[in-house]
């Protein structure tokens, strides 16, 4: 959680990019709360390295809050498009499965294009570009904003 003020952003990434840290996603919205913005950053690291990103976070005077959802039972999913073109009528009816099999949108079409709207899973999307890339090939665009992220409610979950 983080101050929604101008330059919070550029400052947080920016503090990523000093110390070379890579970042796998950064996802940013308002809350309930006008003044306050949700950061979900995903990344990949070593333990080491996690920490100091956590203590240097903490020290921001921007960031209210930080949470560490590394063990924490968590619902997570990406809002991914896919615009497929150059499609004929087999590769229409095959999308069409496709999209049926991992309940996601098709949200737009023609009679050649086809726009596929998912909110899964990271890991779940990328099953789903594998498989339309097998009929489709290099006909696929791919926009894909980051993660976002809550914890769950459920105590089963945990």
């Amino acid at each position: 959680m983080v101050e929604n003020d101008v330059g919070v952003l550029a400052g947080i990434s920016g503090l990523f990019s000093g110390k070379s840290y890579n970042l796998d996603s950064l996802t940013v919205g308002i809350t309930e709360d006008k003044t306050v913005s949700r950061m979900t950053i995903s990344l990949t690291s070593d333990d080491k390295t996690f920490e100091q990103i956590k203590k240097q976070l903490n020290r921001s005077v921007e960031v209210i809050q930080v949470v560490d959802y590394t063990d924490i039972a968590v619902h997570m999913k990406e809002l991914m498009f896919i615009r497929i073109t150059d499609c004929s009528d087999r590769d229409v009816d095959e999308i069409f499965k496709i999209s049926n099999a991992f309940h996601v949108s098709v949200i737009d079409c023609s009679p050649t294009m086809v726009l596929i709207e998912s909110v899964q899973t990271e890991n779940r999307n990328n099953d789903l570009i594998g498989l339309l890339e097998k009929c489709c090939a290099n006909r696929i665009e791919i926009v894909r904003g980051g993660s976002v992220a809550i914890e769950t409610l459920s105590i089963a979950e945990r």
